[in-house]
């Protein structure tokens, strides 16, 4: 039996010091070489529909296309440091109950301008880690089309590939033209997509990345677009978030499927791995590289994080949709229940009963109004 030292390389879900020593480099090479060890499959059974659900799916993305450089208000002037005071404004944080939060921290001494220079840098940080999560989706959904033997996941899933290829546009235009820096790749997401890439089994690029990776992302595209005061930002996350769920139902869809034909001993391998993925995702919401960069103190920096009610609230949503879709997935209770007694650990095991995504995919598709005519024609 795997322990969390086998899967996360240390016993303490925790432990900072461990959490800390998988570190982003700065100035890394603009190349990132992973080797991926799964045999591309063909089928020669061509019959469209043999698998309905997928088939409705597939021509629902046909018809919900989007153009990055048409469809979004890109003359929309934004001014990072407005954008921070009206996130401040938005979450209701004063000079007051900031000096009060931070009371005994690594911030306590710092005023306006340092608190102003995290906002603009936790921004440039988070859009950065959606953008290279974008295209590590690019690349893992590419490897989906290569590897999965059914003709309907493989039309299905070359759609999911212009999506991906849009939303990395879009996320490393707005970096470049309305902020004002990019982040590498956090460690821990690096780790994660390696992971991903090199397993040469098809399933576990669906779990991995359908959904992990863009379970996660569906949420916190979700909160911020709900948060975020900036218009063209709101309108590009409702876009993305609109191929999100589609993304995520199609992971669902599949691998409910898959799963029934496996054993209680390949199930609990995917359960392992759900774990892992959901501890890594964690572990780089702590935004490390932003806490380095404003000089501070970081293991105790992190320590505050970590503890502070509102991140773990905020940290606990970002799982609102993978714990529901894994269990519809089976994952939960497979064997011994060994997946929902992790995810209590991780204390996100509450948002098991809200819908999984493969039921409300829908509810997130764009609008006739929302579509340009060039887009719809």
């Amino acid at each position: 039996m795997s322990t969390n030292e086998d899967l996360i390389g240390r016993a303490d879900l925790h432990d900072i010091e461990a959490i800390l020593a998988i570190a982003t480099e700065e100035g890394e090479s603009n190349l990132r070489a992973v080797r991926d060890h799964a045999p591309a499959i063909f089928t020669w059974d061509y019959e469209k529909g043999a698998r309905p659900a997928l088939n409705k799916l597939y021509e629902k993305a046909k018809h919900s296309q989007w153009n990055g450089e048409t469809d979004l208000p890109w003359d929309t002037a934004v001014d990072p440091m407005q954008l921070v005071e009206l996130q401040r404004q938005a979450f209701g944080m004063t000079p007051e109950t900031r000096a009060a939060k931070v009371a005994g921290t690594p911030f306590a001494k710092w005023g306006d301008k340092e608190f102003d220079q995290m906002g603009l840098e936790s921004n440039n940080w988070m859009l950065s880690q959606f953008m290279h999560g974008e295209q590590g989706a690019l690349i893992c959904t590419a490897k989906i089309v290569e590897t999965v033997p059914w003709i309907d996941a493989k039309y299905y899933a070359a759609t999911q590939v212009m999506d991906e290829a849009r939303h990395v546009e879009v996320f490393a235009r707005y970096l470049d033209t309305k902020l004002d820096g990019h982040y590498p790749l956090n460690a821990h997401l690096g780790l994660l997509l390696d992971d991903i890439i090199a397993d040469s089994r098809w399933d576990m690029t669906y779990l991995g990345m359908q959904i992990m990776v863009e379970g996660l992302a569906l949420a916190a595209f979700g909160l911020m677009h709900m948060t975020t005061p900036e218009p063209l930002l709101k309108q590009l996350l409702r876009y993305v978030m609109s191929d999100e769920a589609r993304h995520v139902a199609f992971g669902v869809l599949t691998l409910k499927e898959y799963y029934q034909e496996l054993s209680l001993a390949e199930i609990r391998e995917r359960q392992e791995f759900a774990f892992e993925a959901a501890v890594r995702m964690r572990d780089r919401l702590l935004q490390q590289e932003v806490l380095a960069r404003m000089g501070l103190d970081v293991k105790e920096a992190v320590k505050f994080v970590m503890e502070d009610e509102g991140r773990q609230m905020f940290q606990q949503l970002l799982f609102s949709k993978i714990v529901p879709n894994c269990k519809k997935l089976g994952l939960l209770d497979a064997g011994d229940g060994w997946l929902r007694t992790r995810f209590q650990e991780l204390g996100v095991i509450q948002f098991e009963d809200l819908t999984d995504t493969s039921d409300e995919y829908e509810a997130f598709a764009l609008g006739p109004a929302e579509l340009s005519e060039s887009t719809i024609s």
